[in-house]
């Protein structure tokens, strides 16, 4: 298979899983304040916020496309000031939680 068909493949998916746990969040807790975008696929994947942001118009959720495609650093909004469900981009450091779980583990021991 061509790397790009496959690479399609992989953002359908996500986006499709994405919004699949928007929407059941959304329907067991009546409503949503927020989504967070976070990790490497959350960090440094503005097509896959935009996509799995795309149609929830309807319950409040509006990405800012600009602000989306926009580098930047730290926790950001990213949503329209006209969406009433704050859209985040949440950045995380693995190796920071990875190096304190350590050092708790090492301190047990």
């Amino acid at each position: 298979m061509c790397w790009r068909v496959q690479s399609l493949h992989i953002l359908i998916f996500h986006v499709s899983l994405s919004k699949k746990y928007i929407g059941a969040y959304f329907a067991v807790l009546g409503g949503v304040d927020a989504i967070i975008f976070t990790a490497g696929v959350g960090e440094h994947a503005p097509l896959l916020r935009e996509k799995s942001c795309q149609g929830l118009k309807r319950p409040g959720i509006e990405i800012d496309a600009a602000k989306n495609d926009a580098p930047g650093s730290g926790i950001r909004e990213i949503s329209t000031t006209d969406s009433e469900v704050k859209i985040l981009l949440v950045p995380t450091n693995e190796a920071l939680k990875i190096a304190r779980e350590t050092k708790k583990a090492i301190e047990c021991v």
